[in-house]
């Protein structure tokens, strides 16, 4: 039985909206705004194409429909986690991706560089054999670049069995599984005896500082995910300093670090990074190449 004023879609977007904006939500996992999350909720939950939403504003929905409408917003707000682990989907470009609780929501910038091949750094796609993807979570990037890369073969590796669990799951998906491999290893450890033409990674790199002011919402995905240690810079260090031994002699590494290219800069300054261009400006992926690594 409907216990509320509500019977349309529009009485339930707005009472989201307004929920979500008193509560103050942090909007960082696929929104950026309490229209657009209270919009995907509302359309997911209800089954509906999560691009059409006009059509059925005015739509009388039936109780169990409102309940179950309700009972999204109410996890939303009361539990403060993001809207993925609702859903239990994400979205990175033209991808959607299984996602739960065992792994990070899937956001990159990385993404966005690999449509066009990482130009002008890769000149021939189709000569690139081998790629290795640290800390891959639920395999997004790997899968991206299996899928981009069609003449290579890809190892996704992370931490977490949790978490390859969900790539796992993901992989199947895209139906990927005979070429790419996912391990479980502590970076390098457990990784082929193998040079690669292009090591990508997105690895955890929250400073310290910025870890304890994280919102909610962010507190509610793995740590190991997110932590870098002091500077933000602990897995990363690591993963510089194994690359020269696993790259191609014309090999890359591309590393996103987020907001810390300050951190960066001091940590890896003297080898001379490469900033690439992204949507959100030059200052949130470098570039190394193989030489540059062996100095």
């Amino acid at each position: 039985m409907n216990t509320t004023p509500f019977t349309t879609p529009r009485d339930l977007l707005r009472y989201a909206v307004t929920r979500f904006n008193t509560a103050q939500l942090f909007f960082g996992h696929g929104s950026t705004e309490a229209y657009d999350e209270a919009a995907y909720l509302i359309l997911h939950t209800l089954k509906l194409p999560l691009d059409l939403l006009d059509p059925f504003l005015d739509a009388k929905l039936l109780p169990e429909e409102i309940a179950a409408v309700m009972a999204v917003i109410d996890r939303r707000v009361n539990d403060r986690v993001p809207a993925a682990y609702i859903t239990n989907e994400a979205f990175l470009g033209t991808y959607k991706f299984y996602v739960d609780e065992r792994t990070i929501v899937p956001r990159s910038f990385i993404a966005e560089l690999i449509p066009e091949y990482f130009a002008p750094w890769v000149n021939e796609p189709e000569n690139v054999s081998n790629i290795l993807e640290l800390c891959t979570g639920s395999g997004c990037l790997a899968i991206m670049m299996a899928d981009a890369f069609p003449d290579a073969h890809v190892d996704a590796v992370d931490i977490s069995a949790d978490a390859l669990e969900v790539a796992k799951r993901n992989v199947a998906t895209y139906e990927l599984e005979d070429r790419l491999t996912l391990i479980q290893s502590d970076l390098y450890a457990n990784v082929p005896a193998k040079k690669y033409d292009l090591i990508i990674t997105n690895p955890p790199y929250v400073n310290s500082s910025s870890m304890s002011k994280l919102p909610m919402e962010y507190r509610a995905e793995p740590e190991l995910a997110l932590d870098g240690g002091k500077d933000g810079m602990d897995i990363v260090r690591r993963i510089v300093a194994g690359a020269a031994e696993r790259l191609t002699d014309d090999g890359l590494l591309i590393v996103e670090i987020g907001n810390e290219k300050e951190f960066a800069e001091a940590a890896f300054g003297e080898l001379g990074l490469t900033w690439l261009t992204t949507s959100n400006g030059d200052d949130m992926v470098f570039l190394l190449t193989a030489d540059q690594l062996k100095l």
